[in-house]
């Protein structure tokens, strides 16, 4: 399937532009025989890093990692959490005892329990055979008197059973069955199994060969005297080391049970290349492609599993082809094309428009497989659940669907932490056929090279090749003057924004009906001063008879104009940062203008606009706002919402308007979200703090928010039931002398009073975190994240390690 359109950027480049760089073409493939499906190249070498970036590989088949990666298991888990192998953990019980603690209780126990056998071994303990005396005959044990052989083994018995007597009582005492469920059950294969093969190694050695307990001797008493007695000297040793050997066995049993080494070997076996057909006919895994098999189709699943075998295949190729086959199932009507595709292309099947198979480089870890990235680890804190610390962190289109406000000042991590790995993942996404991502950042802001996009508009460079839409697309004047007036005056809490958009629709509709297009920035500026030239003309290019009702808007604004209130005085004022010499020939509103629309995000694309932040701040503010608007105007009004699509603003200082806070909260139905990076909420007008952070279902307070910064967001995450403990000492008075006598002493010699515990536990309702927390409690490279899911499940503001 080489393209079915819905790929191709629509109106996204100018005429004579090339577009980019696809892969070379080669001679004309043979259509049948052995030649018809040549294996694809293989990748190219990837780059050491980008600039100021780490290296972080993708999954590489020709080192099997491609094929590990598609094995290991993903769990089912909580919003945020790094699916990638993970292995839930429990949580800690009330009543856990803590490992020092254990590990001293276990240690007491063991000595307590070696002390007493040594004891009783040396004959230390007085009348330790009084009561095996009263169950034997007296005979046995008279004065000077031989005992016999049943005395020895009665005695070895008595020996046996008070060891075991010791063991048992020692073990419940030092809580052994826990030390081995803790860290001895509960460790992943091999750990476990080499864990338990070392201790009982150990234990059969002293109990077996070295005879620290009677076991062994109690085994040669119970067998048949003759085994021993009567035979030769070598027969003797023969024997008893097939004894000691059969012994050993017996205590490495219990051993090999803890240790599971029965589940191991057997799934060491399983492993084996014989046994490889069977084990794959009995569970098939995402690199057999068993979608595929299920529809019939053996022939492309065997193709794609060989690209993948042979090395020719990345993580990104296989989730833009299995992207590609689920649009197969949704309209068969591709199937054809899709699996000739395939077969004839292998792993560069389907593949983007711009020929693109990856990123030049990468700087933090992802799953294409669930769509994740990860972006640090949840903080070993005592305010982190137990089952949450030393996990990985990530989010995904499932959580970025409510989209996501990250707020901390300059030096915390924002961009290079979280704007830039979430940058990364929509951009691998969008090369497999399954997000479209647009940033919007200053000039210079290290979020990729251009060419790891598709298009990169760069507003007040002359250099720029692609242009900007003013007015979002749209043939309607009354939804781009809508649209434009929340872009111009949409902050200025003292404009009418609905007057202000009625000016607009005033001059907008008038314009296109005479000359079938909008007006440029300089023509809307001399519209918004009121210049009675443009005016005039308008109306003479108009019949009265047949646009009657423009008519009555040029009338309308003309007495308008000027007047105390007028809102276009203010929008004239707004339009002209953007009517200087730096954006001359930007904004092109002629019929040969093909500028790039936020409309075209239905494609899989990748967008950066660059802001001229340092030259023009005002415009390059405008010009945020402008892209907020007219992106959630777009996704409202795109049919195809199969692609997720991601607004990424690095710097969205004065973007936000009452009508982008209303719309944020109604992308998470058309799969699309906001990423929005702020320094402090003082940015945004005080009116719509609160209501910003309640639009949005994701938050990230970075170290070093103020404390009513805070507040805010501690309102936002709301309170939660905790269980405190409260302990009051009080002194503690004798009546008596003798009970006065040891206090004296007791405080001479530790310097404090007598006193009592009073131990008080009750269950409050506390913040999950403070202002004060949040303010001076957060460490550097850290931040309490809270996330929400487009199917409403949340997880809680956990703190998190940024660079784990």
């Amino acid at each position: 399937m080489e393209s079915d359109g819905t790929r191709d950027a629509r109106g996204t480049r100018q005429p004579g532009v090339p577009r980019p760089t696809t892969p070379p073409s080669g001679p004309a493939l043979p259509t049948s025989g052995a030649a018809a499906y040549p294996p694809a190249p293989p990748l190219p070498p990837r780059p050491a890093h980008l600039p100021g970036a780490g290296r972080v590989e993708a999954p590489d088949s020709r080192s099997g990692g491609l094929l590990g990666w598609l094995r290991t298991p993903r769990a089912d888990a909580q919003p945020g959490l790094w699916r990638f192998g993970y292995r839930p953990r429990p949580e800690d019980a009330p009543d856990r005892v803590p490992d020092r603690a254990l590990l001293t209780g276990a240690g007491g126990a063991l000595a307590a329990a070696l002390l007493v056998w040594s004891l009783w071994a040396n004959d230390l303990v007085p009348h330790k055979n009084i009561l095996l005396e009263l169950v034997t005959p007296s005979d046995w044990w008279g004065l000077g008197a031989h005992p016999p052989q049943a005395a020895l083994t009665a005695r070895t018995l008595y020996d046996s059973l008070f060891a075991t007597l010791v063991l048992y009582y020692c073990g419940r005492i030092g809580n052994w069955k826990e030390v081995a469920q803790r860290y001895i059950v509960s460790r992943p294969q091999p750990s476990r199994a080499l864990r338990a093969a070392v201790i009982g190694a150990l234990i059969a050695w002293l109990v077996v060969w070295r005879e620290v307990l009677p076991y062994e001797g109690l085994a040669v008493n119970l067998l048949p005297s003759n085994w021993f007695y009567g035979a030769t000297t070598e027969d003797v040793v023969q024997r008893i080391r097939v004894l000691n050997t059969v012994l050993t066995l017996l205590v490495l049993w219990p051993f090999a049970v803890l240790g599971g080494w029965r589940s191991l070997l057997g799934g060491r076996r399983r492993t084996e290349p014989a046994d490889a057909p069977a084990r794959e006919s009995e569970t098939a895994t995402p690199a057999d492609w068993p979608e595929l098999r299920s529809h019939g189709q053996h022939a492309v699943a065997d193709r794609l599993a060989e690209e993948a075998g042979a090395g020719r295949m990345n993580d990104v190729d296989y989730a833009r082809i299995r992207r590609a086959w689920a649009s197969v199932t949704a309209d068969p009507a591709r199937l054809d094309a899709f699996t000739s595709s395939v077969l004839r292309e292998g792993a560069l099947a389907c593949a983007h428009p711009s020929g693109q198979r990856d990123l030049p480089g990468r700087a933090a870890v992802h799953d294409l497989l669930v769509s994740q990235v990860r972006v640090g680890r949840y903080a070993d804190d005592e305010r982190n659940p137990a089952a949450r610390r030393g996990v990985g962190a990530a989010v995904d289109p499932g959580t970025l669907g409510t989209s996501l406000l990250a707020v901390g000042p300059s030096g915390s991590g924002k961009t290079e932490r979280l704007v830039r790995p979430v940058t990364e993942s929509l951009a691998l996404q969008a090369l497999a056929g399954e997000a479209a991502l647009v940033v919007v950042s200053s000039a210079g802001t290290p979020l990729g090279a251009d060419h790891a996009y598709d298009v990169v508009v760069r507003p007040g460079d002359q250099e720029s090749v692609y242009d900007l839409d003013l007015y979002g697309g749209t043939d309607d004047p009354d939804e781009a003057a809508a649209q434009l007036a929340e872009a111009l005056v949409g902050d200025l809490g003292e404009v009418d924004l609905r007057r202000a958009g009625a000016v607009l629709a005033q001059l907008l509709g008038p314009f296109r009906a005479a000359r079938s297009r909008f007006p440029s920035v300089a023509e809307l500026r001399g519209l918004l001063d009121g210049a009675p030239a443009l005016l005039d003309g308008l109306r003479a290019e108009l019949d009265p008879g047949t646009y009657p009702a423009l008519h009555r808007e040029l009338d309308a604004r003309a007495r308008q104009a000027g007047i105390p209130g007028d809102p276009g005085i203010v929008l004239a004022d707004r339009i002209a940062c953007l009517d200087r010499p730096a954006f001359a020939g930007f904004f092109d509103t002629s019929p040969a203008a093909r500028p790039f629309t936020l409309r075209s995000l239905d494609h899989p694309l990748r967008v950066r606009v660059d802001l001229p932040d340092r030259a023009h701040p005002e415009a390059a503010r405008l010009l945020t706002r402008l892209l907020l608007v007219q992106f959630t105007a777009a996704m409202t009004a795109r049919r195809d919402r199969s692609l997720f699509a991601c607004l990424v603003v690095d710097d969205a200082t004065q973007a936000v308007t009452a009508g982008s806070v209303r719309a944020l909260r109604g992308l998470r139905q058309n799969n699309a979200g906001v990423v929005l990076n702020l320094r402090a909420l003082a940015d945004v007008p005080e009116p719509l703090r609160q209501p910003l952070l309640a639009s949005v279902g994701c938050h990230a307070a970075f170290s070093g928010v103020t404390t009513w910064e805070g507040a805010l967001f501690a309102q936002v995450w709301g309170t939660e039931w905790v269980e405190t403990t409260e302990v009051a000492k009080h002194t503690v008075f004798a009546d008596r002398p003798l009970t006065r006598m040891i206090h004296a002493v007791r405080k001479l010699g530790t310097g404090k009073a007598v006193t009592t515990d009073a131990v008080t536990v009750r269950k409050v309702e506390r913040e999950r975190w403070s202002a004060s927390e949040l303010a001076h409690g957060v460490p550097p490279g850290h931040a309490v994240l809270s996330l929400t899911s487009v199917r409403g499940e949340h997880a809680p503001p956990l703190l998190v390690d940024l660079r784990g």
